[in-house]
């Protein structure tokens, strides 16, 4: 039974169109991986694309991290491109380095770790593609206000 609710779509889009670093948790080299897909997307749209993968070097022109606690800089949105077993462990990551967002993937649900993030003041949008809801709600793009 799903008790997590996702923030409003105007939320939704305050906190995209105020992102700039979105970190990619399970960022695959594979261009064929929707998390790859995803994450060109949304680099093209202008985000800053931070891989989070142990067993590459750089993707996406970016370089590579093992964790979200080896970025040296501030994380807007933590997106995950993981199996839901694994998501409290990334939530606690992501409450650890002062993520802004932690932003579950579509079909990637963890009621704890939702749970767990919102009770350490971290917004969290589960069971919903980026890309998809980033084309919906900034069609044109970043704006000045929302």
């Amino acid at each position: 039974m799903t008790t997590h609710q996702n923030p409003s779509q105007q939320e939704i889009k305050q906190l995209l169109n105020n992102a700039n670093t979105v970190a990619v948790v399970g960022l695959s080299e594979d261009e064929t991986r929707t998390s790859h897909m995803v994450a060109k997307a949304m680099q093209a749209k202008g985000y800053r694309i931070i891989p989070v993968n142990p067993k590459a070097e750089s993707i996406l022109g970016e370089k590579c991290y093992a964790s979200l606690q080896d970025i040296p800089e501030a994380i807007d949105i933590v997106n995950v491109f993981r199996r839901s077993e694994y998501c409290l462990d990334v939530a606690k990551e992501a409450v650890s380095v002062r993520a802004g967002a932690i932003w579950m993937q579509q079909g990637v649900i963890n009621e704890e770790a939702a749970s767990y993030a919102k009770e350490h003041g971290v917004t969290v949008v589960m069971d919903l593609c980026i890309k998809v809801l980033d084309a919906i709600l900034l069609p044109h793009g970043k704006t000045a206000s929302v």
